[in-house]
């Protein structure tokens, strides 16, 4: 068996932890500075990964939008774009979203009950891998080494961070904290109620802080370091 690929958690939250508020218009936490940084976490993996959920809320193109990154990319032997990966448990996945008709190849990791409802509505626009009666993230992360991808950046949405975090599956967290308050209780969250590795006691290990313009970012390694 491959290696599994690193696995990049990415998010921006506001201070008081919010992703987003209930507000017909989507927050933006991130200025430009982060979102440029974003762009080249991107362009630096070789897959994308985003949740059913957010893909459909949001509606997302998911690309490197750098062309001179882009252009990195393709010199270094490449795709010109990363794997886009998304998950759906449902199947429920409109060949409309913005996300199948953009970049480069795009995989659907699925299950056992949706992935014949998924291979007739994407037909042509995406692999459909099922994972037996529920999504098994670890046959996900062992599907995607064997297609040669060894850095995973991982976008969200909450659900999607809260399964890899919880089943030890992330090697890193890139938290971008914005200076805004939300005070919406309904807004999500970054992460939601589970069982993490170690409990509310383990420490993680802080990798780096940078400030973005007014953008604080924190990089944090979750697992506990080899004895």
């Amino acid at each position: 068996m491959s290696t599994r690929p690193f696995v990049l958690l990415s998010v921006a939250t506001s201070v008081d932890g919010h992703i987003d508020d209930t507000t017909p218009d989507r927050l933006l936490l991130s200025n430009p500075a982060d979102f440029d940084r974003v762009d080249q976490v991107r362009a630096d993996s070789d897959a994308i990964l985003i949740g059913g959920n957010t893909l459909r809320s949001d509606n997302p193109r998911l690309l490197v939008n750098s062309e001179e990154r882009r252009a990195a990319r393709v010199a270094a032997g490449k795709p010109e774009y990363p794997l886009k990966v998304t998950i759906s448990a449902s199947g429920d996945l409109s060949r409309d979203l913005k996300f199948w008709h953009f970049g480069g190849e795009k995989v659907v990791y699925t299950t056992d009950s949706a992935a014949a409802k998924l291979r007739e509505e994407l037909d042509g626009l995406a692999d459909v891998v099922s994972t037996g009666d529920s999504v098994d993230f670890g046959l996900l992360l062992d599907d995607l080494a064997a297609r040669g991808v060894e850095r995973l950046m991982v976008e969200g949405g909450g659900q999607i961070h809260t399964q890899f975090l919880s089943q030890g599956l992330a090697d890193e967290i890139q938290l971008a904290i914005a200076p805004l308050v939300v005070g919406d209780a309904a807004a999500p969250r970054f992460l939601h109620p589970a069982t993490y590795p170690g409990g509310s006691t383990r420490r993680m290990r802080l990798l780096g802080t940078e400030a973005v313009g007014d953008v604080v970012l924190l990089r944090y390694a979750p697992k506990a370091e080899s004895a």
